[in-house]
């Protein structure tokens, strides 16, 4: 029982304390300052909302800097199911970028970041929907267990949960939620099975962080009845630091990139407004901790903790912070003798970053590498400095996951860094580093986390660390450092990264879907990577068998770790139409190896490796293409042009300022990516060019865009306005409206069969105006809604087409629906236009 108690207060620190992997933290006097300030105050609220980037920043910022309270922000999802602005990673890798960037986003508006099991499965209509696609009951449990956990005296939703169907659903659902389990979380009945690790809490109160955008427009809400609503002034200044609340709300917001919400600071006044929903009602709306103790007096025998902690703020040396060390470790020692409380490791945790802070204390360790196998052993170089004048002795340092400990007895003395080499043994145990809530497979609605303990935990837990035991004014505290590795980049500087578990070889096949539009063998690659020295066996390609593959087995060998490979099989299809998961296998010593490595290194977040299976879809099809060159203008970003390639079109990369009509006269068709026309200033100054190409015989083809911040109002040689209709049940029947139309027809002919097991959704911002010169080829709705008929716009223009489509085959066409391969065929083949008589077009 107590090593699970141990383990449950380190997974504890793990979800709050966020370590910076590309900078370790150097606060300077003030930052310092307002962390001695938040020791003195025990409250904490909890922020609830659905998405990445649903959470408000100005309030988080304000409550956790001005306030001093713990806040933390529980988001249902890891927001798998948006788009991507700064690059082709969907679905659970955009999850993995946003999740990293709700982290940095805590960093810099001082929250702390928790999640639920749920998955972001795409935008919902309302929250009956979404709670029968997410597990409601397990949903509810992960925000009761944050609830008991965190132990929030005061809870806001970011949405009103009486809204349903005003927003997405998602929205609303979370409000629901947060609302039920404001009473459950106080139930020892209620997920009893939690209990082993936590208590029962209940919060005091509930809040709805209304605005105007609830309200319909601002005129609405200023003409408001605002007696109910409780109003906190966060337009604050930080004259210590030179911001205002907002600007530094902006920072955290800017966070969001692949969201595009970079956001421009403001200053001066500001007002949140807040709805009481649930628990004790507010008197004199002073404060939204009133009548709620705050201080170490809520503590037995903490009293006098707090009043140290005053001593130690009031007296504070901004020009020599190391001056309150020995006061801070007397606190340190003192709340160590505290009975068993939950603000007990918090503050135990706080103070110790403090004692480091104002001493100037450093202590890192660096990885001989970035990355290692399990069973290997790892050199470290560890650098210990203590910059102020206060005696310490490294006592010992404790290796983890070994458990093993190496005593010391060195004086750190001021300003004198000293080395240490360490060798660290990993055991054969050891996990692979990777995201933990991708290691089991999921369901469409829901990550699967069977570790009680894991659940809610913001990051990647990482099991390789070190403890460095100093010792200071006769106590001993213990500093916690996970194990990095740094290199000196030209261009960036000082790079640091985390030290990562690799499997011994990790291998992709390359394309993730390949075509077989005939019985003609194929060519697959494979790439091999070494994950250490020394490693040789034989990899595979394992197929069904009515699959042939040849050779059986491709051997490899690597001397260095690294080290990449890539080999081809030949794969010959089975005559008949198939769709099979291919699966590369190494073998190593009779040991098997199944994974992908995939590696996400932006500049504003933490590199991060996934593993993944490596697998691969090989549809075996008849397809019929006419050959066309293309021209592909990238957008927010997407895979569409490896797609393109994969049906057997040359496909190639244009970039906006290069259009002209002596390069257009190269291509058959111009396709833009997703969201060209919302991210490409440049291509709203090319469109009479792009529209004489089409004029002059030749296809345009436009996929989806937002209606918001267009780079031009004519998108289209003909008027279309691009609405907020969408279809997001993606087995939702489809009508043919020009069931003659040659784009349903030829060279492919299309089928209602072939928009079965699309993925997500159908489309997105559909046209719900346009000239009569467009032909809507499709229709189809949401249940209980009116028909949607912008999907697919066909228009003859001069020689040649124009199309305009919110299908989503940004989604489709990389999970292989076989369906969209032979829609997008027809609609690049396009050519000669003809005019479809009226009664051949559906209402």
């Amino acid at each position: 029982m107590q090593k699970a108690f141990i383990r449950f207060f380190l997974l504890f620190l793990i979800s709050y304390q966020v370590v910076n992997a590309q900078q370790p933290q150097k606060p300077n006097a003030v930052t310092i300052y307002n962390q001695i300030l938040k020791l003195n105050f025990l409250g904490s609220v909890l922020y609830i909302a659905a998405h990445p980037d649903d959470e408000n920043t100005r309030l988080i910022s304000y409550l956790s800097n001005e306030t001093k309270a713990r806040t933390g922000y529980l988001s249902m999802t890891r927001g798998d199911g948006g788009q991507n602005l700064i690059g082709p990673q969907l679905r659970e890798l955009l999850g993995v970028i946003r999740t990293q960037e709700l982290i940095e986003a805590r960093k810099i508006d001082g929250g702390e970041q928790f999640f639920t099991r749920a998955n972001d499965f795409g935008f919902s209509k309302n929250p009956e929907e979404t709670l029968e696609i997410w597990d409601k009951e397990k949903v509810l449990s992960d925000i009761v267990w944050t609830i008991r956990k965190f132990q929030p005296d005061v809870i806001i939703d970011r949405f009103d949960n009486r809204t349903s169907g005003n927003t997405h659903g998602h929205h609303t659902a979370s409000a629901m939620l947060s609302v039920e389990s404001f009473d459950l979380a106080n139930n020892p009945t209620a997920f009893p099975e939690q209990l082993k690790w936590v208590k029962p809490w209940q919060p005091k109160r509930a809040f709805f962080n209304t605005t105007w955008w609830f309200y319909g427009s601002k005129e609405k809400f200023d003409a408001a009845n605002k007696t109910n609503l409780f109003t906190l002034e966060t337009g604050v200044y930080y004259s210590s630091i030179g911001k205002s609340n907002q600007e530094i709300a902006a920072l955290s917001r800017s966070s969001h990139q692949s969201q595009g919400f970079g956001s421009t600071g403001s200053r001066g006044e500001e007002t949140e407004y807040l709805e009481l929903i649930k628990g004790q009602s507010l008197q004199n709306k002073s404060s939204i901790f009133e009548g709620i103790d705050t201080s170490w007096n809520k503590i037995s025998r903490g009293k006098a903790v707090g009043e140290l902690l005053t001593k130690i703020a009031s007296e504070f040396n901004f020009k020599n912070p190391s001056a309150s060390v020995s006061d801070l470790v007397k606190a340190y020692s003192m709340i160590q003798t505290l009975d068993e409380n939950h603000w007990k490791s918090i503050k135990l945790a706080e103070i110790t970053n403090c004692i480091s802070a104002c001493s100037g204390l450093f202590l890192e360790a660096v990885a001989e590498n970035q990355e290692a196998t399990p069973g290997s052993s790892v050199k470290l170089k560890l650098e210990t400095i203590n910059r102020s004048s206060i005696p310490m002795q490294l006592i010992n340092i404790k290796t983890y996951p070994e458990q093993k400990i190496t005593n010391q007895k060195l004086d750190l003395k001021n300003n004198i860094s000293q080395t240490i080499t360490l060798d660290l043994q990993l055991p054969d145990s050891i996990e692979y580093t990777q995201p933990y809530w991708l290691k089991e497979k999921g369901t469409e609605g829901m990550y699967t986390v069977t570790d009680q303990l894991n659940i809610g935990i913001p990051d990647i837990i990482r099991e390789v660390k070190l403890v460095f035991t100093i010792q200071i004014n006769g106590n001993e505290i213990p500093f916690e450092r996970n194990v990095i590795y740094k290199y000196n980049d030209k261009v960036k500087g000082e790079v640091y990264n985390y030290l990562d578990i690799v499997p011994e070889v990790t291998m992709c096949i390359v394309d993730k879907v390949s075509l077989f539009a005939n019985t003609n063998k194929k060519y697959i690659a494979v790439k091999v990577k070494a994950g250490k020295d020394k490693v040789k066996g034989n990899l595979q390609l394992e197929l069904p068998k009515n699959w042939q593959v040849a050779p059986q087995f491709i051997p490899f060998n690597f001397d260095k770790k690294g080290d990449e490979q890539r080999v081809y099989f030949e794969v010959t299809p089975p005559n008949n139409q198939d769709e099979v998961i291919a699966k590369s296998i190494a073998t190593i010593d009779n040991k098997k190896f199944d994974k992908e490595q995939i590696i996400i290194d932006f500049n504003h977040i933490t590199k991060q490796q996934i593993l993944k299976s490596a697998e691969s879809k090989f549809i075996r099809m008849d397809l019929k293409t006419n050959g066309e060159k293309i021209a592909y203008i990238m957008g927010a970003g997407d895979e569409v042009p490896n797609s393109l390639t994969q049906m057997g079109y040359k496909v190639s990369i244009l970039n906006p300022e290069d259009i002209s009509p002596e390069k257009m006269a190269n291509f058959d068709v111009v396709m833009t990516g997703v969201r060209a026309y919302n991210t490409l200033q440049t291509l709203g100054n090319k469109q009479n060019i792009l529209f004489d190409f089409v004029k002059g015989g030749k296809t345009m083809l436009v996929q989806y865009n937002t209606p918001n911040d267009l780079v031009t109002d004519q998108i289209a040689p003909f008027p279309l306005k691009i609405s907020r209709d969408r279809v997001t049940e993606e087995n939702a029947a489809v009508r043919f409206l020009a069931p003659n139309h040659p784009v349903l027809n030829a060279p492919n002919k299309i089928t209602l069969k072939d928009f079965e097991g699309w993925k997500q959704e159908q489309g997105l911002y559909y046209p719900n105006e346009y000239d009569k010169a467009f032909v809507p080829i499709l229709s189809s709705n949401d249940t209980g809604e009116s028909p949607k008929n912008g999907a697919l716009l066909v228009a003859p223009y001069g020689k040649g087409y124009y199309i305009y489509t919110g299908l989503s085959f940004f989604r489709e066409l990389p999970e292989g629906i076989s369906g969209t391969y032979k829609l997008l065929s027809n609609m690049i083949s396009l050519k000669n236009p003809v005019t479809i008589p009226a009664e051949n077009v559906k209402p």
